[in-house]
């Protein structure tokens, strides 16, 4: 018996990264998994993004476990992109009792002066408006069900501090859309708790995964080596594996936290406390 046996979760920016792993530790627990993400570039985007390809490797990993799984590509920033992808997953798995919405993007590295309005834009568009987008399509439906369920919108420790901040317009629009994600939460904490569905946050320092750990972004700290020192986790770990978050999310929306909702739970070697 797992966990999360008969549940169904709708995760956003699944094909890879953190996505993908708490996919696969949701699966592992019991649930089946209506999986979206872009699976394209983002023009202001300097690593590689996400494909196609990526996506189908989340879906075998899941059908490896004997856990069902829906896959669509769709942008979070199209309301209507995201709801047919979801009704779609609804239609084949039958319902929705976990909403992760965890697609999102770092942009502030390189490009010309001019990508910088740009960078903010689409910075907010996809880690902010994409995340009430993931519960605007989704909620409707957890509400009419009227069994509950469980919310958890990725900020980062970015949306708790704006240590290494810069008056650049993609990376300060980062650590807005993260800050953004936080007030999302208390307001829809407070909109479905008389649903008996809870909302929350998790805040990641840096994580092992491909939006992380490239050149582009290894570049940019080599010629801002100061950001690393502000950057830096109050434990001894340069950053967490994608794992790590999954883990706390499946706290977060397993009986064993059944009664919290509206709390930023941080994962971040004590970064927040440094």
């Amino acid at each position: 018996m797992g966990q999360l046996d008969g549940k169904v979760a709708f995760i956003t920016g699944a094909a890879r990264g953190q996505g993908r792993s708490h996919a696969l530790r949701l699966a592992q627990e019991g649930a089946d998994i209506i999986g979206v993400d872009l699976c394209e570039q983002v023009g202001t985007v300097r690593y590689a993004m996400s494909t196609p390809e990526d996506l189908a490797e989340t879906a075998k990993l899941v059908e490896d476990l004997d856990r069902r799984i829906v896959t669509r590509q769709a942008d979070v920033r199209d309301l209507g992109a995201l709801q047919a992808a979801f009704d779609a997953g609804i239609a084949e798995l039958g319902r929705v009792d976990i909403v992760l919405a965890n697609a999102g993007i770092a942009n502030q590295v390189g490009g010309e002066p001019d990508d910088e309005e740009r960078g903010w834009q689409d910075v907010i568009d996809i880690n902010l408006t994409g995340v009430y987008h993931t519960v605007k399509a989704a909620a409707p439906r957890m509400i009419e069900q009227g069994d509950g369920g469980a919310i958890v919108l990725t900020s980062s420790t970015q949306g708790l501090s704006g240590r290494g901040g810069d008056g650049g317009g993609a990376y300060s629009g980062y650590a807005a859309a993260k800050h953004g994600v936080v007030g999302l939460m208390r307001s829809f904490a407070h909109w479905l708790a008389p649903h008996n569905i809870r909302v929350n946050t998790v805040h990641p320092t840096g994580v092992n995964t491909p939006m992380v750990v490239n050149p582009q972004l290894e570049a940019w700290m080599n010629e801002n080596p100061e950001k690393g020192d502000a950057l830096a986790n109050l434990l001894p770990v340069e950053m967490v594996e994608a794992v790590d978050i999954s883990n706390a999310i499946l706290y977060l929306v397993s009986d064993a936290g059944r009664y919290v909702s509206g709390v930023t739970l941080p994962v971040d070697a004590g970064f927040s406390a440094k």
